[in-house]
């Protein structure tokens, strides 16, 4: 049996005037910032689907913009968020994607970030309603997680050793794992394992982690 919890019945508390194109807006592009590295310089958005179609009625230009600028879905920044933007000198530009594909949800955004140091990152978010979202891919790699739990990304090489590396860490640190899954290009390549823990996770695990050679980086985004 399937049930609905009462936020899902009543939506998020937010900036309107839709869950799914204004606060999932906000909520994928607040856990793009927080995986982001470093001050953001720049960002470009493409949208797909009905997001694409509705992006201005619905506010979900501002929406993403203010939550890669790190408001919450009630921040009442939101409705100002494009001239707030350019006072704190971050470029940003939006793009339409014409593309049709069954395999894309209609409510998804690609979102290419950039930083004053040069680091760069590709997040694809898709609001699956509610305001609830998720993100899809990293990079190239194409993953799964929502952000609603604690969250540890380790970007690795995919090589033997690494995971049974993260588990013991995490294990001898007393972290309960919820969800651990491993993302990767193809054998051999680039990959990253995603673990959700119901509780805050040490943030000395980071550096334990990090003792593997095979490991390159490592995000943390907290509840």
């Amino acid at each position: 049996m399937a049930f609905i919890s009462l936020f899902e019945v009543i939506g998020p508390n937010m900036v309107g005037p839709s869950s799914s194109h204004t606060a999932g807006a906000a909520s994928m592009a607040l856990l793009a910032r927080k995986l982001f590295p470093g001050e953001i310089k720049s960002v470009h958005f493409t949208l797909y689907g009905s997001f694409a179609r509705t992006y201005r009625g619905h506010g979900t230009d501002r929406a993403l913009l203010g939550g890669m600028m790190g408001f919450e879905t009630d921040d009442l920044r939101i409705r100002d968020s494009l001239s707030i933007a350019k006072e704190r000198g971050m470029d940003y530009s939006f793009s339409v994607s014409e593309r049709e594909d069954a395999t894309i949800h209609p409510n998804t955004a690609d979102m290419e970030i950039y930083g004053t140091k040069g680091e760069k990152l590709f997040v694809r978010g898709v609001s699956i309603g509610g305001g609830k979202v998720k993100i899809v891919k990293l990079n190239q790699i194409e993953v799964d997680f929502t952000g609603e739990y604690s969250t540890l990304i380790v970007s690795q090489t995919d090589k033997p050793g690494v995971v049974a590396h993260i588990t013991r860490v995490l294990s001898e640190e007393g972290v309960n794992i919820a969800f651990m899954r491993l993302f990767r290009e193809e054998k051999g390549a680039a990959a990253f394992t995603v673990v959700e823990s119901d509780e805050k996770i040490p943030t000395k695990v980071l550096d334990r982690i990090r003792e593997n050679p095979l490991v390159s980086d490592i995000t943390l985004v907290q509840l």
